[in-house]
């Protein structure tokens, strides 16, 4: 689908412990998240969703370290996703490490109201 839409199809990897979940997050595979990452490389993938599983839905905050790490060893835009708790974390990714980071997926912040979206995107733009 990728090579068919090239830069229209975000690709979604599931993590625990830097290795790729499977089967509906019940198994975890002996193959890291970037291994996987790196066999996109040249397959017009737009994005990888990055969701560290450990933590989503947690809000615990985001893995940051883990996803800046797997966006630093590839050239596909990466979305950091899973434990987004609050401002901190919109704060966090405006940091000069997490520079290379094309985005983040919020949800149970909002839906809970840990996360005010008109503060996020003040803050946003404030930068």
């Amino acid at each position: 689908a990728a090579k068919q839409f090239p830069g229209r199809v975000a690709v979604g990897l599931d993590a625990r412990d830097g290795k790729v979940a499977v089967e509906g997050w019940a198994e975890t595979s002996h193959v890291t998240a970037l291994e996987i990452a790196e066999r996109f490389e040249d397959a017009g993938v737009a994005a990888i969703i990055f969701t560290d599983i450990a933590r989503d839905g947690l809000l615990k905050g985001l893995n940051l370290d883990a996803t800046i790490a797997l966006a630093d060893r590839i050239s596909i835009p990466v979305i950091a996703s899973g434990g987004f708790a609050s401002i901190d974390d919109v704060k966090a990714l405006l940091e000069p490490r997490a520079k290379k980071l094309a985005g983040a997926i919020v949800g149970r912040a909002l839906y809970d109201g840990r996360l005010d979206p008109a503060a996020a995107l003040k803050l946003i733009r404030s930068a």
